[in-house]
């Protein structure tokens, strides 16, 4: 399949699933009794559409800068909410989960080390992790961070319901990761080139923390939608997303077409449900960000990856090594999580050198490598940081 043929076959998705909402009232919240209380989040249109929701509700939990709000009400006032005609959406504040679960044989099939030899480092980008925090005294990473925010506690006490264990880490700040997750995919991206633990595909750019996931992965659509609103206002260049869930979200559909406008890349990873033939994640599905799927060091697709025809670029995510929090040190975890943060230092490479973020996207497909998978598993191929920088990737 062309690449025209993908995107046509990716917008008619889309379109469809857009199509879909009208009319469909509350979306999510089938099993919920008209008096229960429910949080939803709600896209309008102009001031009639936001005095409507804000009226309504009986909590306002957030507002955004684009044109909707997470708000607490009755299921009954919900209802009634979406037959407004000023009202676009309304929809559960459902969940979203960390995509992850594995030495830097990335680093060499990407080509990056041929960057780095040619003083390429992403020193000048800004690179923001949206996930379960950064560990903000990893000798790893500690030199490349720069500021950091949360939409979520960070708290390494208690259990999670479904099995994953908080971090043994230490709650410096707000931003710190509890969960080891968000250090695995900062050290892939971005960690320091110096004698120790692990080299990033970025070396010298700017790190920045975005909280959106708690202790146990998990975070709500509206967190994740305020992080992604939240790099946009930053002014930051690129947006790492190694998370998602089957179900998509208006709200944080929203956030991704904000952050686009204000200049951000949006990569996020493609999902871990294989092997299956049609079956990314939001929102690495949404056309604002660019879908990465998994490949093995055989250059063979993993085999928990996702695919479909939004898949834009493969890059390695199996058995991958790189930083965790528990006590500054180093594991192995496996996942499209894992792809996702080498194209994201890639793109701060470009970035760096004056990319803008379509650019930069298109530059990275452009130059992506053929390893012979299909386009619904690869995209445009595997990716190549040293041929998307204009240098020779020959070495194999």
């Amino acid at each position: 399949m062309s690449n025209n043929d993908r995107q046509s076959s990716r917008r008619n998705i889309l379109k469809a699933t857009s199509g879909a909402l009208v009319g469909m009232g509350v979306i999510g919240l089938g099993a919920a009794k008209p008096g229960d209380k429910v949080e939803v989040n709600v896209g309008f249109e102009g001031g009639a559409g936001r005095n409507a929701t804000l009226t309504a509700a009986d909590d306002v939990v957030r507002e955004f800068n684009f044109d909707a709000a997470t708000i607490q009400l009755p299921m009954k006032a919900a209802e009634a909410l979406a037959r407004n005609p000023n009202v676009r959406y309304v929809e559960e504040n459902g969940t979203m989960y960390a995509l992850a679960e594995t030495e830097p044989w990335g680093i060499d099939r990407t080509d990056a080390d041929v960057a780095h030899a040619n003083g390429e480092t992403g020193s000048g980008a800004d690179i923001a992790i949206l996930d379960t925090g950064i560990d903000s005294d990893h000798p790893d990473l500690q030199a490349n961070i720069g500021s950091g925010t949360s939409f979520v506690a960070c708290s390494t006490k208690g259990g999670c319901r479904y099995g994953a264990k908080p971090a043994d880490n230490t709650c410096y700040e707000s931003w710190d990761d509890d969960n080891n997750h968000g250090t695995h995919c900062a050290g892939i991206a971005n960690a320091v080139n110096n004698t120790e633990g692990v080299i990033g595909v970025s070396t010298q750019a700017t790190l920045h923390a975005v909280k959106v996931l708690d202790k146990c992965g998990s975070g709500s659509f509206s967190d994740i939608a305020a992080g992604v609103e939240y790099v946009g206002d930053q002014g930051w260049d690129v947006a790492s997303m190694s998370l998602g869930a089957s179900s998509g979200s208006q709200a944080l559909r929203d956030a991704c077409q904000y952050a686009v406008n204000q200049g951000v890349f949006l990569v996020g990873a493609a999902g871990n449900s294989g092997p299956c033939t049609d079956c990314v994640g939001y929102p690495a599905a949404y056309p604002e960000v660019m879908a990465v799927s998994s490949t093995n060091d055989s250059d063979g697709l993993s085999s928990f990856s996702s695919q479909g025809p939004e898949v834009d670029i493969a890059a390695p995510g199996t058995d991958i090594y790189s930083s965790v929090a528990s006590n500054g040190d180093y594991d192995t975890y496996s996942g499209t999580s894992m792809a996702t943060p080498h194209v994201a230092g890639a793109a701060g490479l470009l970035m760096a050198n004056g990319y803008t973020n379509t650019e930069a996207r298109d530059q990275l497909a452009s130059t992506a490598e053929d390893i012979g998978l299909a386009a619904n598993e690869s995209g445009a191929g595997l990716l190549d940081v040293a041929a998307s920088l204009g240098l020779d990737s020959s070495d194999n």
